[in-house]
């Protein structure tokens, strides 16, 4: 099974890529009836198909930015509450509470700069400048550009240096100029790349801008027996 959609209510979105299962519910004025009715109805799917979601494997991540804040009693699964965290990785993304991409982008630096090593030693071993280019392409620069289109428009001017330096210290292996990253998340490859995998990361009906935008959110992540990955996310309209 591939990307999927689905959902019992116009305000949750059912998102299913592989064994990976993502529930998002918008919720307005502190109205989570809909999204806990969709838990339940996922908990009981799951249970009529001999598919087990593991509670202790459950957790939940609160994204708020009002002022004042009172948190949200937690949803259960097999009558176990679910724990709050602050983090968590999706699909090889990191979303913090805060929605900054910091964790994210250091992990694909570390990446980039270890295969930069290989990169070094093709260079010493004298292949020509457009094989490097190739190689860098398909292994460096393929790490760096990995999820761009959800994080780089939200990544801080710092970030992006640090991932540019990557770009430099490349060119400076090769000998040639490359394509500067601050172009990749406009070029044809790139929205070819975002077109095909959009919808098995946010549902069209709430983009990463959006996203942004929203006062509160919160996500639950439980991990299913041996259902795979399930992620349960609900965004707070206020």
């Amino acid at each position: 099974m591939g990307g999927d959609e689905g959902g019992s209510h116009d305000s949750v979105k059912l998102i299913k890529f592989a064994d990976d299962t993502t529930l998002i519910g918008l919720i307005s004025n502190n109205d989570e009836s809909a999204y806990r009715r969709e838990v339940d109805r996922l908990v009981s799917w799951c249970s009529g198909n001999n598919l087990e979601l593991n509670a202790q494997k459950t957790v939940e991540m609160i994204v708020d930015f009002r002022k004042s804040t009172v948190p949200p009693p937690p949803p259960s699964v097999m009558d176990s509450p679910i724990t709050s965290v602050e983090s968590f990785r999706f699909l090889g993304t990191t979303i913090t509470q805060d929605l900054k991409w910091e964790p994210t982008i250091s992990s694909l630096i570390k990446k980039a700069q270890q295969r930069m090593y290989f990169l070094r030693q093709l260079r010493k071993a004298k292949l020509p400048a457009q094989m490097l280019v190739q190689f860098y392409t398909a292994i460096i620069e393929s790490i760096l550009t990995s999820s761009v289109t959800v994080w780089f428009a939200g990544a801080t001017v710092r970030d992006k240096q640090r991932l540019q330096r990557i770009v430099r210290s490349a060119e400076e292996v090769i000998g040639r100029s490359l394509p500067s990253l601050q172009d990749l998340p406009r070029s044809p490859r790139s929205s070819l790349i975002s077109s095909i995998s959009f919808p098995c990361s946010l549902p069209p009906s709430l983009p990463h801008s959006s996203l942004a935008s929203s006062p509160a959110s919160s996500v639950s992540f439980p991990r299913p027996e041996p259902l795979g990955t399930s992620l349960l996310w609900r965004s707070r309209r206020i």
